[in-house]
């Protein structure tokens, strides 16, 4: 009987890196001074989001917004390489023996983040996974951000759209995820097999 392929899932935030990396790009692009200010500014909308008075979303997107609205695309894609070395410091080293250990067992491997694809990508390019599904951003046609989402926020049930748009037929795998957060339930609920805070300890 041929082995059923495997796919293995993996959050981003909080399940490979021990920050949350949207705060920690914001501070790496704009200073700390500016990023606290910003937060100062934006503080009752996150208070909202954190009492889920607020979607996460709109919250998300609000601060996205007013930090890089105006920003050309060009000039963001190279902040997401630079920001490869910050990544890295970031990474819980289980979850990247982890991901090798997927990638040479012959799994499809890949990232389903909630986080902005243009930071990531560089770094998923680097390490050799297969496949990065994340929030995409609006460029308009002078090739500046818009400060508004092309993609809906890759968050909770949305990830599970995404990847099936994808692999729609996902009985042909077996499916291994990886998360830490409500944001990953969904994702785990489908899987064969699924795992909370797993390179934590």
């Amino acid at each position: 009987m041929q082995k059923q392929a495997k796919i293995s899932i993996f959050d981003f935030d909080g399940t490979i890196t021990s920050k949350d990396t949207l705060l920690e790009f914001l501070k790496f692009t704009k200073g700390k001074l500016a990023f606290y200010w910003g937060v100062l500014l934006y503080s009752p909308v996150l208070i909202a989001m954190k009492l889920k008075f607020y979607p996460n979303d709109k919250a998300k997107q609000h601060l996205f917004s007013y930090f890089f609205k105006g920003i050309s695309i060009k000039q963001f894609n190279q902040w997401g390489v630079d920001f490869i070395p910050h990544i890295e410091k970031m990474l819980y080293p289980k979850a990247l023996k982890a991901l090798k250990e997927h990638k040479s067992q012959g799994d499809k491997v890949i990232i389903i983040s909630a986080s902005i694809e243009n930071w990531i990508k560089p770094w998923t390019d680097l390490t050799g996974i297969d496949l990065l599904i994340a929030t995409q951003i609006e460029v308009n046609i002078e090739g500046k951000l818009t400060g508004r989402f092309s993609s809906k926020n890759c968050y909770g049930q949305e990830k599970v759209n995404r990847l099936l748009e994808i692999f729609p037929d996902i009985n042909n795998y077996t499916l291994i995820a990886y998360g830490d957060s409500r944001g990953d339930k969904e994702l785990i609920e489908i899987a064969n097999e699924g795992w909370y805070n797993k390179f934590k300890s």
